[in-house]
Parts: structure tokens; sequence; C-alpha cells
């Protein structure tokens, strides 16, 4: 997986928190019972052992997932009629096939779906904190954008262009639900990063701050109206 991001929905205040998790960060992985890099555990367990590892870091439950390959990102943002996000600095990166340039200019931009893969994708000039918050602004774009008015017509559009690149646990009705949870008003969409330290024993690790977790699953709770007996 390239990017993982956890999204809490509050319906009452009507807002989203999007959580960034590193991909090399050091967490255990129930599937395997040992620590490794979050991202492998697609690899051991696929997209549930990915699921059960985030539950068992923030000790939350996760009832859905939608995992989409690089040709459902392009569709969605296309489907969109593009994306307006800031490009933190000129950009030249490799397309979605590892051929064509694609070029960015730092600043607000009106983005394809092939440019804001780019974006979200590119890892030359930052850390992957720094991706991660990209990615972060990317998903938040994709959502203020979905939640405009000139959007709804375009949202048949967006599940069809995903079509047989997406794997999700969500029934069409309940698809159908969260895009009326988006129209019904556009929703105020808060960043939550965690914090930890690069590691290069064995291997490359981020190594994920245990006070930032905590904070984080606090924080997450609270959003889900979780009591937290444990903390």
């Amino acid at each position: 997986s390239d990017a993982l991001i956890l999204a809490t929905l509050n319906n009452k205040n009507k807002s989203i928190k999007l959580l960034s998790i590193p991909r090399d960060s050091y967490v255990y992985i129930p599937h395997v019972g040992h620590k490794d890099k979050i991202t492998h555990a697609h690899a051991f367990g696929g997209t549930y052992a990915s699921v059960e590892t985030i539950e068992e870091l923030f000790d939350i439950p996760i009832d859905y997932f939608v995992r989409l390959n690089f040709n459902a990102f392009i569709d969605v943002v296309d489907a969109l009629d593009g994306i307006e996000v800031e490009v933190p600095y000129n950009i030249l990166e490799k397309d979605e096939f590892d051929r064509n340039a694609v070029q960015l200019r730092q600043g607000l931009q009106q983005l394809d779906g092939r440019e804001a893969l780019a974006l979200a994708r590119t890892r030359k000039a930052d850390s992957d904190l720094e991706r991660g918050k990209r990615q972060q602004e990317i998903l938040k774009a994709i959502i203020l954008k979905a939640a405009s008015v000139s959007a709804v017509t375009k949202y048949d559009d967006v599940i069809e262009a995903i079509g047989d690149n997406m794997r999700t646990n969500m029934t069409f009705t309940e698809m159908k639900s969260f895009i009326a949870y988006l129209s019904s008003g556009i929703p105020n969409i808060e960043t939550v990063n965690l914090e930890g330290t690069d590691s290069w024993e064995g291997g490359y690790y981020f190594m994920l701050n245990e006070q930032s977790v905590q904070d984080t699953a606090d924080i997450l709770k609270s959003h889900l109206g979780i009591n937290s007996p444990n903390y």
C-alpha cells in the first residue's frame, strides 16, 4: 500500500478527522503476532490485516475500508473535474506508469488525476511525514470537491470510474449514504498527525512516539464518541 489514511466521522458536528499513518511505522501486527512495518501488514494478510493492525494500535473499531489503486485515484479526481491543492514546491515526477514526467508548479493549483497522483507519490524533496500531510490535503480537497453542489451529478461517474480498481467492504447502499453525508453540507475537516523518529537498526523504521500514539487514540475516541476506561 502506498498511503494509509484513517478517517473518523462525527455525525453530530458534521466533522471528519484525517490521520496519516507513515508506511514504515513500526507497530504490532496481530495477524503475525509480532512487530513490523505497518505497510507489511497487507503483505501478511491483506486489507483485513492492515485494518486489524490499526484497530489494535489505537484501540478503536474500524467499520469500513476502501482500497484504491492508482487508476481509481486518477479516475476519481478526473470524474470530479479536478481538485484545487497547494503544491509545496516545484515537482518533476514520473507518471503512474513510471515513464513520462509530470511537472507541477509551486502554489495553489488546479490538478487533474495524473497530477494529483504525482503530488501524492513524490518523495524526493521531503520526508514520509510531509508526504503523509500532502496526501491528507489531497484527500481533503477530494472530499470538499465531492461535497460541493457542482459535484452532486458526478457521483455516478465517480462510482463507475472506480469500478474494478477499488476494493471495499461497503455495500452500494452504504456508499450512497456516505455520499449523501457529503452532499448535505461541507464538513469540517481536521488533519491529525503522528510523531516519531527515524531508526536504521536492521533496516529503516519509523518509531512512533508512544505519547503521540496515546494522544492520537484519545482524539479519535473522543471524535467517535467512544468512552475510554483504558486512558
